[in-house]
Parts: structure tokens; sequence; C-alpha cells
């Protein structure tokens, strides 16, 4: 057990010794990895803002079924049952002729009395808001309410609606993408980086092969420099995130246009947990496969 344990101590602390003997290498390993977390951040953070975003607009985006004015109570009340049994319809509220009208007096504002003489003869049909529970369906659902009998119209965003989902697989695509030609480019750097310090050591990578050292034990330290590295890129890149992702949601979010629009951004501890086990992932990634490519010319029997 003192054995392992005394090995592994020497593992580890090769890592450490190799980070801080090449500090130029380290230092622009170090940004490189960090620019690559903090540009896969910024696109990691757009798409979770638009999936929220996107999650509040269905929450409250819909249908508005106006309903004919001939339509019996029969056929009202068979209408709400169609809907309701649609898949994606999540709820489902009547709007007489009377609450459409003071609807209608709310958005006039200080000019109602252009509606004066419709409580009389009220020419609002009523109708049923559809909330929706896909998006993605609503196309699908609007062009099904049409054919149901006692329909006159249906109301929607279409547009608004495909744009949003739109940007937001578009989102997941590009971020996607941007991720993998980083991770790639990182790699490279990281591997090129351990590659100068393994050459520099190749005269003691060679005697501690003639001496029967394992490739695992000569491979692992640095496999912890290159993990080290990724972990230190991590550490800085969550907390410049971090810290510029705080002061911009905050001016955003007490600007005329997020309070008129009534929407919110994700804060950034909610994103916390997520984005830290992304991040580690990736610098503990990218740094110990950097280090297994630059040492393979050097193991070779």
């Amino acid at each position: 057990m003192i054995v392992k344990y005394n090995i592994f101590g020497y593992l580890i602390g090769e890592g450490f010794s190799n980070v801080f003997k090449n500090k130029k290498s380290t230092g622009a390993s170090l940004m490189i990895m960090c620019a690559t977390m903090i540009i896969f951040g910024i696109f990691l953070i757009l798409g979770e803002n638009i999936n929220h975003i996107v999650q509040e607009v269905e929450s409250i985006q819909g249908l508005e079924v106006f309903i004919k004015d001939e339509a019996t109570e029969e056929q009202v009340k068979k209408l709400e049952e169609d809907i309701r049994a649609i898949d994606g319809v999540s709820t489902i509220t009547y709007k007489s002729k009377e609450q459409a009208l003071d609807q209608m007096k709310e958005r006039f504002e200080d000019k109602q009395y252009l509606l004066e003489g419709y409580e009389e003869n009220n020419i609002f049909p009523a109708s049923y808001v559809v909330n929706l529970s896909d998006l993605e369906k609503s196309k699908d659902i609007k062009t099904q309410i049409e054919t149901f009998e006692g329909v006159k119209k249906v109301q929607s965003k279409d547009e608004t609606v495909t744009t949003l989902v739109n940007l937001a697989n578009g989102i997941k695509v590009v971020t996607g993408v941007i991720l993998i030609l980083l991770v790639i480019i990182s790699i490279f750097i990281i591997s090129n980086t351990i590659k100068l310090t393994v050459h520099a050591r190749r005269k003691e990578i060679s005697i501690m092969k003639y001496v029967g050292a394992t490739n695992g034990f000569i491979r692992w330290p640095f496999i912890v420099e290159g993990m080290i590295i990724g972990v230190l890129a991590s550490v800085i890149s969550i907390i410049i995130v971090g810290i510029s992702y705080s002061y911009i949601a905050e001016s955003l979010v007490n600007s005329e246009f997020l309070q008129t629009i009534n929407m919110s951004l994700v804060t950034f501890g909610d994103m916390f947990n997520s984005i830290i086990f992304v991040y580690m992932l990736l610098g503990i990634g990218i740094g110990a496969l950097g280090s297994i490519i630059s040492m393979r010319k050097y193991l070779k029997v």
C-alpha cells in the first residue's frame, strides 16, 4: 500500500513539476484553452437563454379560436372537448363576448370612447384561448382546429413561434460545430506544448524504459500535466464568464425592452452546475488527450 501511494504521489508530483518547469508553454496552453472555453461558454449561455425564452413563450403563447356567433351551446361545448383532446394542447380558457370587449377597452386605454355603443351591439366574438405544451406543433394544431364545427377563425403567431424554435435549434448546431473546432485546436496546442517537455526529457525517458519502466508509468506525469492545465483553464474561464455574464444579464434585465416584453434571463447560478461539469469535462478531457497524443512517438518500442 505504501509503495502504491509513493508511486501515485510521484506521478502527481511530476505532473505539477512539469507545469511549473515550462511556464511559457503552460501559459500559452492556458491562454488557448481559456479562449476556447470562453467562446464556447458564450454560445452555451446564449443557447440556454434561447431555450429559456422558448419555454416562457410556450407557457403563454398559443392560439385564439374564435367561435361563430350562430354556434349553439352544444357546439361550443363540443368544440372545447375536441380542442382539449388534441396532443400538444396545455390549457384552454373560454373568453366570452363581454370579456373580449373589456379586453379591447383596456387596449384602447384613454380612447375607450371609440367603443361606445358596442355594449348593446357587441361585434367581438367569443373565443377559446389555447396554450400549447409544444411550440413545434403550433401549425399542425391550428390546421386541425380549423376543421372543427363552429370555428370562425384561428389566430396565432406562427412566424414568431417558428423563428424562436429555429433560432434555438440553430444555436445548438452552431455551438456543437464551434465546440468541435475549438476542441481540435486545443488538443493540437496542448499536445505540442507537452511535446516540448517530452523532447527535453527524451534521454531520461529512454533510460527509464531501459530499466523496465512501463509506458503507463512514463506517460502518467504528462497526462497529469495536461489535466492540471485543463482544470486551471476551466476555473479561470468560469470566473471570467460568470462575472461578465452576471454584469451583462443584470443590465439587460433592468432594460426597458425585456421589461416591456415581460421576459427574463437565466441567472448564472442556475447554470453553474451544468457549466462547471461541462468545463471540467472539457478541460480534463482535452488536457489528457493532448498529452496522450504527444507521447505516442516517444513510447514506441
